[in-house]
């Protein structure tokens, strides 16, 4: 979609792929937003604040938390996954810097676009009764630098954490595809060939 879209040039930000699962991935601090102030740095276990990027990932939340490598996953987990009879979890990691290359595309867009991505990328997280994001306290973190959240809307075979990233593509009104459960459908848009 948005076949005729071009590049911006005021915002820098990436979309990240792990072969499987996708990202997008932003400044912490611009002056539209300050992701520290509402996925705080400190729900991480390493706590640095020198981190200047934050990836979102949107996915199963059975799958983030009881699934560290694909040879745990459980019947039970994947099942919940297709069905949608789980719930989601937003999945936050700060980064130091990304770097270029088949599983990362560095992406220009305008002021507009971001904020646009900022709207939606907000909708993939439950809030509390005062408005704040729901830390989910676990020890299935990934690394000193990321966090789980509770998420909105249930991961389910024809929406999946890649089918949230294009949506957010969509959202922001940047190239993506019409669907795509698959990584690929969001990262051949913005990959270099």
């Amino acid at each position: 979609m948005n076949a005729t879209w071009k590049q911006g040039n005021d915002i820098t930000i990436y979309l990240l792929s792990n072969g499987v699962h996708t990202d997008v991935v932003v400044p912490v601090k611009s002056e539209f937003i300050d992701w520290s102030k509402i996925v705080r740095y400190e729900n991480t276990n390493g706590k640095d604040t020198t981190l200047p990027w934050v990836a979102f990932g949107w996915g199963d939340k059975g799958f983030y938390l009881q699934t560290p490598t694909w040879a745990d996953l459980k019947f039970s987990v994947a099942f919940n996954a297709v069905t949608g009879l789980s719930s989601s979890a937003m999945h936050v990691t700060y980064h130091h810097q990304l770097k270029e290359g088949e599983r990362c595309a560095k992406v220009m867009i305008s002021n507009e676009e971001y904020q646009r991505l900022i709207t939606y990328i907000k909708t993939g997280f439950e809030t509390n009764h005062s408005g704040e994001v729901i830390h989910i306290v676990t020890n299935a973190n990934y690394g000193a630098n990321d966090a789980f959240y509770e998420g909105t809307g249930n991961y389910h075979l024809f929406h999946s954490c890649n089918t949230w990233t294009n949506n957010a593509l969509k959202a922001a009104g940047m190239k993506s595809s019409i669907w795509t459960p698959f990584s690929s459908g969001v990262m051949d848009n913005y990959l270099k060939k």
